[in-house]
């Protein structure tokens, strides 16, 4: 698939033409990374940007005991490293694909170019990361109010927002996260997620199938657990 295919699928330049993907494409680097490769570890050096074409990537810190906790995932069409190359700082967490990934890469003078040169780009930017921090307050207040049921249903809202495919008010996230990493995003243990899926399951609130899960009743869902 051509490089400017690639850009039409993710989210930062929907509002682009073919003419101005064309110039942001000659800039950008293809790369692969296998299922379990790091592709950005913690404290390092920023220097590119990454953009998702295919696959899955989970975004993770560890906790002061070793645990590892999974801040977020994310799939085709989403980005990431853009911090780094804002700012200046070093990597504020490990990057890890946890399937055979596709990416395009930007370097940081190239980046910043880009978003001086397309304003439109740098506003979907900031209405993207605004939405991030909305996720991660949430978060926030999940893991410290919530009792380990409620942190897992939270998650699972999470995993909704950013995975789900809403109709007629059922969503369906084809492929969940498997229990440990969403043990690891919700401060919980493996055993814990699976006794919170079955109790989910059992008051009809999901329905599970494979990988794929299934929330019933979205804004039910939400009244419940989000309130």
């Amino acid at each position: 698939m051509k490089k400017i295919e690639l850009l039409q699928s993710l989210t930062l330049f929907w509002d682009l033409d073919e003419k101005e993907l064309g110039r942001i494409s000659k800039k950008m680097v293809s790369a692969h990374y296998n299922s379990g490769q790091v592709i950005v570890l913690e404290a390092s050096e920023g220097d590119h940007c990454f953009f998702v074409t295919k696959g899955n990537v989970k975004i993770t810190r560890m906790s002061n005991d070793g645990r590892e906790v999974i801040l977020s995932i994310l799939n085709d069409g989403d980005f990431f490293g853009e911090m780094s190359l804002l700012d200046g700082e070093f990597r504020s967490a490990n990057v890890i694909a946890l399937d055979d990934t596709d990416v395009l890469t930007l370097n940081r003078k190239d980046f910043l170019a880009v978003l001086s040169e397309y304003p439109k780009i740098a506003i979907q930017l900031l209405k993207e990361m605004a939405h991030r921090l909305r996720i991660s307050d949430r978060q926030i207040a999940s893991l410290s109010l919530s009792d380990a049921e409620k942190r897992i249903a939270l998650c699972i809202l999470r995993i909704a927002d950013e995975q789900g495919v809403i109709k007629k008010g059922q969503v369906n996230i084809p492929k969940a996260p498997i229990q440990q990493n969403i043990a690891n995003m919700s401060g919980t243990s493996r055993e814990t997620v699976s006794r919170a899926l079955k109790l989910l399951e059992k008051q009809g609130y999901v329905e599970r199938n494979g990988r794929e899960l299934i929330i019933q009743n979205y804004n039910q869902f939400v009244k419940e657990f989000d309130s």
